[in-house]
């Protein structure tokens, strides 16, 4: 589903601004814009993200803004720079002709010197990230709310249709059973009543639509029953989708009149609808 929020905070040496958006996608695939120097909050953020997304293309992008006149600070690692030292001298005192260490040395040792502002600026992303999240996935449930309506409006319509055409199936049977025994008798000369209606039998079970019916009345229930539930129902809804164009298509290929065939092809036009706009949903 789609879904957009933004926001800004002020720190002590910058603003950072951050923005989420998302548009529709059967999966999750999550993309990132940051400056360098937050490159090693990523993992942490897509963890975040993960955590509360599951489907769509999600854009996270972040923007740190330096205010005028700030200078970086930096700062060191007095443990580790007390630690090289003393090994340094551990060196020299077995080692008596080594060289000292050196100050540039000292100072390129990873871990030693450290910018005060990177890790409060690498937590304060995080955080609001984090605080994004909430907006963003309020509007996406928004999103999901009208799509709940229109899934339903849908289940209530082929249910109608279900409805309607229940009560004419047996007279449409009995209509087209009727011509297929005045074609057979015709074709066999009037004669052998009994092969006539041994073939009216065999066609009146390969017509017979009462388990197709019922079953697209179940599966029109649980739908309805799934979206009402809410939570995770994307891949539910998309199963349920599954079976009811197979049960449409059948009902389609059993049609013994036009009406039939229509209510088919009106059943798999709502369906595709519903199944188009499902696909998004997590």
């Amino acid at each position: 589903m789609t879904g957009y929020a933004a926001a800004t905070r002020d720190l002590p040496m910058a603003s950072l601004s951050a923005e989420l958006k998302s548009v529709n996608g059967r999966f999750l695939d999550l993309q990132f814009r940051l400056p360098e120097e937050l490159r090693p909050a990523e993992p942490a953020l897509r963890e975040l993200i993960q955590a509360r997304v599951g489907r769509g293309k999600v854009e996270c992008r972040v923007a740190v803004t330096p205010f005028s006149g700030a200078a970086p600070r930096i700062s060191v690692n007095e443990a580790l720079l007390a630690a090289l030292a003393d090994a340094s001298r551990q060196v020299r005192a077995a080692i008596p002709d080594a060289q000292p260490l050196r100050v540039g040395e000292a100072l390129h040792w990873p871990g030693v010197l450290g910018d005060d502002g990177s890790a409060a600026l690498r937590e304060a992303c995080v955080a609001l990230v984090e605080q994004l999240l909430g907006e963003f996935a309020a509007t996406r449930m928004r999103e999901g709310e009208k799509l709940a309506r229109m899934l339903v409006e849908r289940i209530e319509r082929m249910k109608a249709l279900l409805a309607s055409i229940q009560p004419k199936l047996p007279e449409a049977i009995a209509a087209y059973e009727e011509k297929l025994a005045a074609r057979l008798r015709e074709a066999l000369g009037g004669a052998n009543d009994e092969r006539v209606r041994q073939e009216i039998a065999l066609f009146g079970v390969k017509v017979d639509v009462a388990e197709e019916m019922n079953r697209l009345g179940a599966h029109l229930e649980e739908a309805e029953r799934v979206i009402g539930k809410g939570g995770t129902v994307g891949k539910r809804l998309d199963f349920l989708m599954q079976e009811l164009n197979r049960e449409a298509n059948t009902l389609g290929s059993k049609s013994v009149s036009k009406e039939l065939s229509d209510a088919s092809l009106e059943l798999k036009l709502l369906i595709e609808q519903m199944r188009e706009q499902i696909q998004n949903i997590e």
